[in-house]
């Protein structure tokens, strides 16, 4: 059995989940609604406050759905009653972030300042900066693969180099630097 896949997901207060027809699961709570399309071989039932899944062999593809399947589920769980937030720093002097409802401004270092769009499902905040400290980047949302998703490409903007360390970099990521040139070598 896979380990991760013969856990059951235990379901918090305030959030249910169904599995509608052509194994679509859908899971509801106080923090909204998301729904995934699980493979035809793997059986999902929920008993009481739990989800448990069962797949049919011990094909190397059945093993690897089912531990997959199971985690997204999970990950849609929790998503609905917690919520996940990515915190991003930006690096650099004059580095700079507006969030205007679902508008995105940024200020890079470029000649021009780069706008984004998020979707609806995701919230956006730019924390207050205080003196000495770099501009900070909230996002929130239910949704963790979506959520991941924005991250990465409000971070491919601008990565972080490894000699000053400037760019989007994510709070409490360590970044590998490298030594600058030396005055003294020949």
């Amino acid at each position: 059995m896979s380990r991760i896949g013969k856990l059951p997901v235990n379901l918090p207060a305030g959030v249910t989940v169904e599995v509608l027809p052509g194994n679509v699961v859908k899971v509801k709570g106080p923090l909204g609604e998301l729904s995934q399309k699980v493979d035809v071989d793997i059986n999902v039932a929920v008993e009481g406050t739990e989800v448990k899944l069962t797949r049919p062999t011990d094909q190397p593809r059945h093993r690897s759905l089912h531990g997959l399947y199971r985690a997204l589920i999970n990950n849609m769980v929790v998503g609905v009653s917690q919520g996940y937030t990515i915190r991003q720093e930006l690096v650099g002097v004059g580095y700079r972030v507006d969030v205007q409802g679902q508008l995105l401004i940024l200020s890079l270092g470029f000649s021009h300042e780069v706008q984004i769009l998020l979707p609806a499902e995701i919230k956006a905040e730019a924390e207050p900066v205080k003196k000495g400290q770099n501009p900070v980047l909230c996002l929130k949302s239910a949704d963790k693969q979506l959520i991941g998703q924005v991250a990465a490409k409000v971070r491919s903007l601008r990565k972080p180099e490894p000699y000053k360390g400037k760019g989007i970099k994510f709070v409490g990521e360590t970044l590998r630097r490298k030594a600058g040139k030396s005055a003294g070598a020949k």
